[in-house]
């Protein structure tokens, strides 16, 4: 697979205080990267030295499989990127925002009309950007990222201030960018339902470290499948099924006896044998981990993100 962006020991100081340490990141062409994390993780920090924003304390950054400081100018031109916030005039109308990052990036004006189509502004160019909606400013923002249909798109909480509509439209848009035109993206969110959604490899950062990456698969996998089992009475069922040598997992959950690795056949085994020691079995449920759940045992602690 051909690295787009690689960062070696990836690290950012303000006054003393490291906001990101040794972050050793890859993505690879063609990914959705969704790079996840509470506020604060040391997300926008990091995407800032990926696009020279900010100058990194230690290590490096390579992009396209070159040295960002030293080619500059080349990377940045196959780069399209939206932080933080968007930025625009507001006196000036959607469409001229567009005019004037099409001399910048210097591109035809078809891009301009293809990219108020995809986000869904061609009906809005027109008016003032002042006049428009937080969720409309964010979309423009996008478009202007999109303008030059660069071959890396990186993205900093795309979605704040869209409604459920909105968000739902954005993250088709992204879904379809990799095998529709060949980019990359590269996107930071706090929101766990997106990354599900659509990321196809993940990076998840917390006080500056990255505690995993990989592909969603693999961290999916993090998620063991148990079987659940509710009786009434579940101190007796403990005792029979450790005198039949049954283990199960030491904590409880909603009163349940949870069991990790176990096939059909023992499951019918062990509510045969708590049936016919007078137990009566109210439930038997497959539960498992949700990415919130990986999430918090990843980082140790119970937070919200």
């Amino acid at each position: 697979m051909t690295t787009i962006v690689s960062t070696h020991q990836l690290s950012k100081y303000y006054s003393g205080v490291c906001r990101v340490d040794k972050v050793n990141m890859t993505v690879y062409e063609g990914d959705i990267y969704g790079f996840l994390g509470p506020n604060g993780a040391g997300k926008s920090t990091t995407l800032k030295m990926l696009l020279g924003l900010s100058k990194p304390t230690n290590g490096d950054v390579k992009i396209f499989g070159k040295n960002f400081n030293k080619n500059r100018q080349s990377i940045l031109s196959k780069t399209g990127s939206l932080i933080e916030s968007p930025s625009y005039y507001g006196h000036l109308t959607g469409l001229e925002n567009m005019r004037i990052m099409q001399r910048l990036r210097n591109v035809p004006q078809k891009n301009i009309d293809e990219v108020l189509h995809i986000i869904r502004l061609e009906n809005q160019k027109d008016k003032q950007v002042k006049h428009y909606s937080l969720g409309m400013k964010q979309r423009l923002g996008i478009a202007m990222a999109l303008i030059n249909f660069p071959k890396l798109l990186i993205l900093d909480e795309p979605t704040n201030g869209l409604d459920p509509n909105g968000i739902r439209e954005i993250r088709e848009l992204i879904k379809s960018l990799p095998h529709r035109y060949g980019i990359t993206v590269l996107i930071s969110t706090h929101l766990l339902s997106e990354v599900e959604q659509m990321a196809t490899s993940v990076g998840i950062i917390d006080n500056g470290n990255l505690l995993f990456q990989g592909s969603m698969d693999l961290l999916q996998k993090k998620s063991e499948t148990c079987i659940c089992i509710k009786s009434l009475n579940n101190t007796l069922a403990r005792k029979i099924l450790t005198a039949n040598n049954y283990t199960f997992l030491p904590q409880v959950k909603d009163d349940f006896i949870a069991f990790r690795s176990i096939n059909d056949n023992q499951i019918a085994n062990i509510n045969k044998l708590l049936v016919d020691s007078n137990i009566k079995v109210t439930r038997i449920e497959e539960h498992r981990k949700s990415l919130e759940d990986i999430f918090l045992e990843l980082t140790g602690r119970e937070r919200s993100l």
